[in-house]
């Protein structure tokens, strides 16, 4: 299903709602092939309305499945699980509920498209209800007690009175979400589904018509006849300047001076620069290329062998063994598991490569030529170096040929693993700066949170989840929002370091 049409039926489904159809409202929400957290949600609110509690139940763990730090998810479930009678589990859900709760006195949904603030004494109160549905009173009585602690309005409240209640060992009212109170589409995204005609009707501008008021599309006029064509002189051609190369990789360029080329396009080589960068020219355009990125092109038969300072093309063959390597092998078909052994090990018997190209990927791609079989900390000083950045800032990440996974490295022995994964010389290594600036605030709330104020810089020390990164700043460490912060620019980054 596109985005198009899930937030077509996402605003359908709140529209019906509003009005209070809520058959109707479920209908177009159930239509989703693959609802979001926020969808299932909505379906879970619907079906406990209609008291179909085991669906309720079951829209609430989807919801919960698809975002473990929902708060108000684990709040609804407590609720379905308590209507239905299951005390045990509701208590559950509604501590799970208070833990996301993070220590703050409430959760504001409304940017999320929810219009409701969930409090922390709303949750703490439901929990002792249902310690009290137990029989377990004095952990009602302390529940209530902490939820004083975050009250969020002076004067008594439900709290108070829940709380009279326990004393006398009598149970008290379930707090709920409002009737009808849904997560919603952005209105922006919403406006942007009308169709809107940016054209509008066509009008006569100019015509070779006298008086021509006709606003549609006229029959072909009349046109003059065509002149006899002539016999073209023939030209001579320019000879192209630059040795011919083909092109080994795609490159997508970064800046004006870099040209963008395909894998199997034939450039024509002009200047060859000392930092490993080419001046070609494609397609009567000229710019900046990688060098290894490129192949000389072998002569034709008939055509002249290229100068002597031109060096030969590479070739895909292997070099002949040594003697010894032979005669090792020569009584079994043993040559063929040195082949494959190779690509993992480095055997003393076996020729080492003069050298290796390591190719970074990092806000930009660059080609470097290292010794092979280099350590972790030789390799980042060499990267460090090459991006005029602090080795000690940088990360170093290889992918698998397993998997296709990212894998950090962090020690001389990924850095081992790394270099298994070696095709034709070349390995690829993605480099992170493992720094972020802050876009606002972040008070601390809890002893584990990392606190900052905005235009910190905090360096990265791991991600915890997709949501929750830890860092270090200004001699602290925690763990604190990723939607805090952003990636540092190349002009934030060199005034950082440098």
């Amino acid at each position: 299903m596109s985005l198009t049409d899930l937030i077509r039926l996402w605003d359908e489904g709140i529209t019906a709602a509003d009005r209070q159809e809520w058959v109707t409202a479920l209908d177009r929400f159930t239509a989703i092939l693959e609802p979001t957290s926020k969808i299932c949600f909505n379906i879970g609110c619907l079906l406990l309305l209609l008291g179909e509690l085991n669906q309720a139940e079951k829209a609430f763990d989807k919801s919960i499945c698809r975002d473990e730090h929902l708060a108000v998810a684990f709040f609804q479930r407590g609720i379905t699980l308590y209507k239905s009678e299951k005390y045990e589990e509701a208590l559950r859900d509604f501590i799970e509920a208070f833990n996301r709760m993070r220590g703050n006195q409430l959760i504001d949904y409304n940017q999320l498209g929810l219009r409701y603030k969930l409090c922390t004494c709303q949750v703490l109160h439901n929990v002792a209800l249902a310690h009290a549905t137990i029989q377990k009173w004095d952990k009602a009585e302390e529940a209530l007690k902490k939820a004083l602690t975050f009250k969020t309005e002076a004067k008594p409240n439900f709290v108070d009175q829940a709380l009279e209640a326990v004393l006398k060992q009598e149970l008290f009212q379930l707090i709920q979400l409002p009737t009808g109170e849904l997560f919603r589409p952005k209105k922006k995204i919403v406006a942007q589904l009308e169709k809107q005609d940016f054209l509008g009707e066509a009008k006569v501008v100019a015509s070779i018509i006298d008086k021509d008021a006709f606003s549609g599309f006229a029959p072909l006029q009349p046109q003059a006849p065509e002149p006899v064509p002539q016999k073209k002189v023939p030209e001579k051609f320019k000879t192209l300047e630059g040795a011919p190369h083909r092109v080994l990789f795609s490159f997508i360029p970064s800046n004006r001076w870099e040209l963008e080329v395909q894998s199997g396009n034939i450039v024509f080589l002009l200047k060859k620069g000392q930092d490993n960068w080419a001046t070609v020219m494609f397609n009567n355009e000229t710019g900046l290329v990688p060098y290894n990125y490129l192949e000389p092109l072998e002569p034709e038969k008939g055509e002249k062998s290229p100068p002597p300072n031109i060096p030969a093309p590479p070739t895909t063959i292997a070099p002949e063994r040594p003697a010894s390597v032979k005669d090792e092998n020569s009584c079994t078909n043993a040559s063929q598991q040195v082949i494959e052994h190779s690509k993992k090990i480095v055997n003393k018997d076996h020729p080492m490569p003069v050298s290796s190209i390591v190719k970074v990927h990092f806000k930009y791609t660059v080609a470097i030529r290292v010794k092979p079989r280099l350590s972790y900390s030789e390799l980042l000083a060499v990267i460090g170096k090459k991006l005029h950045l602090p080795e000690k800032r940088l990360g170093l990440s290889y992918k698998s040929q397993e998997n296709g996974e990212l894998i950090s490295i962090t020690s001389e022995t990924k850095m081992k693993n790394a270099w298994i994964e070696v095709r034709n010389q070349r390995l690829s290594i993605w480099c992170k700066f493992l720094e972020v600036v802050a876009l606002y605030d972040y008070e601390v709330s809890v002893p584990y949170d990392l606190g900052f104020h905005e235009g910190d810089i905090i360096q990265v020390l791991a991600e915890v989840n997709s949501n929750w990164l830890e860092g270090q700043c200004e001699g602290n460490t925690g763990i604190f929002p990723a939607t805090f912060v952003k990636e540092l620019s190349m002009m934030e980054i060199l005034n950082s370091g440098m």
